[in-house]
């Protein structure tokens, strides 16, 4: 039976995104599952060492990966850029819901401008977008949130304003993904040739799981030092 409740684990890095775990499958699922193939419940130790085990034997040493989809992860993923959900929904099999600028394009309509380029206008900014190192980009990231504020001020349907929306925009959704699925997305993601920010989004993801789930995923991350620091700090 799936977890019922659990004391969301949020962690935050220094692009400001933000993975909160909401729930999970307990392992003792998985090891149920394996277990039926065999007729084997009785060699169980109720979700222990064990049968710990047996879910990497049979899931990672084996390659019986079908038997991973019955672990099952939900999150809150909060302050990605929409370049990075495009590359997030090229994952499959993950379902993700969205918020939906349809919809909430209208939060720019508190705001006053974000002109001239200034500290105090950069960190407005950042409320909404994520901003470059580079000095050039960042500037004309704020220039497009700028015009973007105006259509939306000036009264333009956000189904045609939204088509200005620059790619550093941040968003929100939420993301379930299965366990074999998210090895694979670990192993792509966190590899050095990925896009930055995707590279600290799985990161982060690693780090929000479950303590006594994470040895199911560790040999598929990138033991980069710059990332692992963070990985391993509590």
């Amino acid at each position: 039976m799936a977890q019922e409740s659990l004391e969301t684990k949020e962690i935050h890095t220094r692009t400001s995104i933000q993975v909160t775990l909401l729930h999970f499958t307990p392992l003792s699922v998985c090891s149920r599952a394996i277990r039926t193939c065999w007729d084997s419940h009785n060699k169980s130790d109720n979700g222990g060492d064990i049968d710990k085990g047996l879910i990497y034997r049979v899931g990672n040493v084996n390659k019986h990966k079908s038997t991973l989809e019955h672990l099952y992860y939900n999150f809150e993923i909060k302050g990605i850029t929409r370049a990075c959900l495009q590359e997030l929904a090229r994952h499959r099999i993950a379902s993700l819901s969205v918020k939906s600028t349809r919809y909430t394009l209208k939060e720019l309509n508190k705001e006053e401008s974000f002109l001239p380029l200034c500290e105090e206008n950069y960190k407005r900014a950042e409320k909404y977008i994520m901003l470059s190192n580079n000095e050039r980009v960042k500037d004309q990231s704020i220039k497009a949130l700028e015009n973007l504020r105006l259509a939306v001020k000036d009264g333009i349907a956000n189904d045609i304003a939204k088509y200005l929306i620059p790619e550093c925009y941040k968003s929100e959704l939420a993301w379930s993904i299965n366990a074999r699925s998210l090895q694979n997305f670990l192993e792509l993601r966190t590899a050095k040739a990925a896009l930055k920010e995707i590279r600290e989004l799985a990161y982060t993801i690693f780090k929000a799981l479950p303590e006594e789930h994470k040895y199911l995923f560790e040999e598929f991350l990138c033991k980069d030092p710059l990332f692992m620091e963070s990985v391993n700090k509590n």
